[in-house]
């Protein structure tokens, strides 16, 4: 049986990690064996961090809301305002509702105004 090397599959390889690294800064960029820990290393925060990007718009969301329910009626806070769109059967996602409160105040002044008399 004839001898087989694997040079193009490992070339191939290496190539591919060093292809990924790009970019990088001294040896992380073109040394396999350091790329190679980079481009993991790498991976492992992007998939991390594909959670807490979605983390933090939500964050971001609920304090925009927050904000333009207190600008609208000063007593009135997030959450009793989320219980009174539950109350008052309004189903908009807090994606969506922080839109509408930037660009379009009139719109959710009534969404608190609804809100509000389902409180009540």
């Amino acid at each position: 049986m004839a001898r087989v090397k694997g040079g193009t599959v490992t070339h191939a390889r290496h190539r591919k990690v060093v292809k990924a690294a790009k970019g990088y800064y001294g040896r992380r960029k073109n040394t396999f064996s350091v790329a190679k820990r980079a481009v993991e290393r790498a991976r492992e925060y992007a998939t991390r961090d594909r959670k807490v990007r979605k983390r933090n718009f939500r964050a971001l969301w609920i304090q925009r809301i927050n904000a333009a329910v207190r600008e609208h009626d000063g007593s009135l806070t997030y959450s009793r305002f989320i219980h009174g769109l539950h109350l008052a059967e309004i189903d908009l996602d807090r994606k969506v509702l922080a839109d509408i409160a930037v660009r379009e105040p009139d719109a959710f002044a009534e969404i608190v105004a609804k809100a509000r008399a389902a409180l009540n």
